[in-house]
């Protein structure tokens, strides 16, 4: 079972423990120094008090003791800011380094993911998880590592050094205290479940700002830039609302905290000076006491708004986690084989699948398909083409019956085994931040400067690459926004060309590029489809002629099988189809 958004604060504080586990030394270095700093801090006031009783009247100082406290309370300060200074460089370390982990642990899950979630899930959103709200939890764990250890120690400290003092008084303390903590309790359980909204939206509104921006000429070519505006307000409303409310519950925390403390305050000065007039208690300890109780106090106010805070760190760590306990993508089976030399027969055997478990899209497949042979997929729009693509290359697993490659069953493969064997050209392209070179050498990593040139030679990419700035060394912005639509395909069949893998998948492959230049590319992929098995999904009916064996689908179905002459002869659904685009 994947733990469902929202899950419960118990849960993911568990989760985020479990990380700082492993960084258990720099947790306990870091409880060291607090200790050494809380310690350090509290002596100083007994030194104060000491101080006040040696220097009480004209004629009644006491300068050499004086002269002794002042060194040790300077001692005292420095040993403070040492290991201060050493708690915090613990405190950072341990957050960045579970800053760190969380986002390598959620980049690893994304690349196991199923293509399932990844279709279903905005990536604006999945971004916005990685990086904004893995920055918000570091921000609340680097505070709460911060302000907790030493409120903790300091709160725990002043009790046993005003115990030591006096019973009475350190008992109206005790006795006050709990109203502090139930006023954070009853604040907290509010705040968190606005910073999960908040959150939330967040990512929406990420989501939608990075398809706006990847879409930016569709979006103003058809006029679509008021209905994207519209929509945006409606979540930065949304936004705007959940942080005014998050914010105004937070902001309430440490007003309410500092009333019950400085109540406090008050219970100490009053009940001090009756012991002071009394004589049970000097003035010196009188000013030691008030100064415990504001040490005792600072700390609840400093906790009251690294909780306002947590709360806002561990709702967007929820949303982190949820991403890494996604359900991954079905294991490899323990003897999965790596093939190492693929003919190319492929056996297609009562397949059926859907995307939608109510929407059946491919029932009982059947196909079988000898080495070297050519297989083209024709049919409308919807008819289950690409779809049969992606459980070859399996990106998705049927939901029934069996996909086997030269006899073996594709399960019982690696999945980067089997998508070695094969080279795939689709009509959306894909181009990385990088040079032309590293683009082309993505399959190939090991490949000369000579096999290169030869395979753009091929692709009749060599001219284009050539007439560029630096060449082959000419850097690609994000997604080839530099190039040409034309250009960039004829750098990913470039790159199939360069692997030269056992089987081939062209997927609309020459949709962008001039007829000219596809009458050229097509007599190289002809060079590159000899004795291999390759499968050609096409629109235009003119560029599969030649193919072995033509599969026209219709609803999920192959309706009609059979070289191009042998279908026209026939007069069916490819016949219409041809017909319609040539008649």
């Amino acid at each position: 079972m994947t733990k469902k958004y929202g899950a419960s604060q118990k849960e993911t504080v568990f989760q985020i423990l479990r990380y700082i586990r492993r960084h258990a030394v720099l947790v306990v270095l870091s409880i060291v120094f607090a200790a050494i700093t809380v310690v350090s801090t509290l002596y100083l006031p007994i030194l104060t008090g000491d101080a006040i009783d040696d220097m009480l009247g004209a004629g009644r100082v006491n300068f050499d003791a004086l002269r002794t406290l002042l060194y040790k309370m300077l001692l005292l300060i420095g040993i403070t800011g040492l290991s201060q200074w050493l708690m915090n460089v613990c405190n950072n370390r341990i957050t960045y380094l579970v800053m760190q982990e969380i986002r390598q642990d959620a980049f690893r899950q994304i690349e196991i993911l199923p293509l399932k979630y990844l279709d279903e899930h905005p990536s604006g959103d999945i971004v916005s998880r990685v990086i904004a709200d893995v920055d918000q939890f570091a921000d609340g764990l680097l505070l709460g590592f911060t302000q907790a250890f030493t409120g903790v120690l300091t709160i725990l400290g002043t009790l046993l050094f005003m115990l030591r003092t006096n019973v009475w008084i350190t008992l109206v303390v005790v006795l006050v205290t709990p109203l502090s903590f139930f006023v954070a309790s009853f604040i907290a359980k509010k705040t968190y479940r606005m910073f999960q909204l908040q959150s939330k939206a967040r990512g929406e509104q990420t989501a939608l700002i990075d398809e706006m921006i990847g879409n930016q000429r569709v979006v103003q070519a058809y006029g679509h830039e008021e209905e994207a505006l519209e929509r945006f307000d409606e979540i930065n409303k949304r936004l705007q609302k959940y942080s005014l409310r998050a914010t105004f519950f937070s902001s309430t925390t440490n007003p309410a905290t500092r009333f019950v403390n400085n109540l406090v305050y008050a219970g100490v000065g009053v009940t001090g000076a009756l012991f002071a007039l009394t004589g049970r208690l000097s003035v010196g300890q009188l000013s030691c006491f008030l100064s415990y109780a504001n040490q005792y106090t600072k700390p609840f106010n400093e906790i009251s708004g690294v909780i306002t805070e947590l709360q806002n760190a561990i709702a967007c760590a929820a949303r982190v986690f949820d991403l890494i306990e996604e359900e991954p993508q079905v294991p490899e089976a323990a003897d999965a084989v790596v093939p190492e030399h693929v003919t190319g027969e492929v056996e297609i055997r009562n397949v059926a699948f859907s995307y939608v478990e109510e929407q059946p899209l491919i029932r009982d497949l059947n196909l079988r398909v000898k080495p070297g042979q050519r297989v083209a997929i024709v049919g409308p729009t919807g008819c289950g083409k690409t779809t049969l693509i992606n459980l070859l290359m399996r990106f998705y697993d049927v939901n029934q019956g069996q996909i086997l490659v030269d006899g073996i069953d594709i399960r019982q493969m690696t999945r980067g085994g089997l998508r070695t064997s094969f080279g795939m050209v689709l009509q959306e392209t894909w181009i990385k931040d990088g040079t032309i070179y590293d683009n082309i050498v993505l399959g190939k990593p090991d490949a000369t400067k000579e096999e290169v040139i030869a395979a753009a030679k091929a692709t009749h990419a060599h001219s284009f690459i050539r007439r560029l700035p630096q060449g082959y060394d000419t850097l690609v912005k994000e997604d080839g926004d530099n190039l040409s639509q034309g250009q960039k395909q004829l750098l990913c069949i470039t790159r199939v060309m360069l692997s030269k893998p056992s089987m081939l998948i062209l997927d609309e492959a020459t949709s962008s590029i001039d007829t000219r230049t596809e009458i050229r590319i097509q007599q190289a992929f002809a060079k590159l489809m000899e004795g291999r098995t390759s499968f050609i999904v096409a629109h235009r009916l003119s560029t599969i002629r030649g193919a072995d064996i033509i599969l026209v689908m219709k609803d999920g179905n192959i309706i009609e099988q059979g070289n191009h002459e042998s279908l026209m002869q026939a007069g069916g659904f490819y016949a219409q189809l041809y017909n319609s685009q040539y008649a």
